[in-house]
């Protein structure tokens, strides 16, 4: 059976941004999981997400906050699963206080970090993750990485022309 992803996040008000990797793992036919869990509000059934989360038939936790940006280092204290964890902006630094509080980790609880508001990369690195056990995942990450360097070089051939004719 195929793993899935778990999308997590600390407020409601992260899903505008977390949508991105929603849709883009439903591109991707792998299964999702979406569920607000603050570290701080809700901190015991953050501890129980975790704790189960493997046995629940996850392979990759993505966890996104803003502001003190714990819940992805809570998920990790709490399972051996990757997590991934997507920063949000804020108002008052613009995510830096997110970025800050997710990469800065301690030796021993890893959480993987991509940029701030950076929720399609999150779902691009959890199928990478997938794929590596599962072929069909990993073929579908093929075709994706061939599309986008022949968008590049459609673009490329596009300027060139554009600057023939300067």
């Amino acid at each position: 059976m195929a793993k899935k992803v778990a999308v997590i996040m600390g407020s409601d008000s992260d899903f505008a941004t977390m949508k991105a990797s929603v849709t883009t793992l439903k591109t991707f036919g792998v299964e999702c999981e979406v569920h607000v869990i603050s570290a701080h509000r809700t901190p015991y059934e953050a501890e129980s997400f975790a704790k189960s989360a493997k046995d629940n038939g996850f392979g990759v936790i993505i966890a996104a906050a803003g502001k003190a940006a714990h819940l992805a280092g809570v998920i990790a204290a709490y399972t051996t699963l990757p997590v991934i964890g997507v920063p949000i902006k804020t108002s008052m630094m613009g995510g830096l206080d997110s970025l800050l509080s997710m990469v800065q980790m301690p030796k021993g609880i890893p959480v993987a970090t991509v940029a701030v508001d950076g929720s399609d990369n999150a779902a691009l690195l959890a199928i990478q993750m997938l794929a590596i056990e599962d072929e069909e995942l990993a073929g579908k990450m093929q075709d994706y990485k061939v599309k986008m360097a022949k968008d590049v070089n459609a673009k490329d051939i596009k300027i060139q022309e554009e600057v023939k004719a300067l």
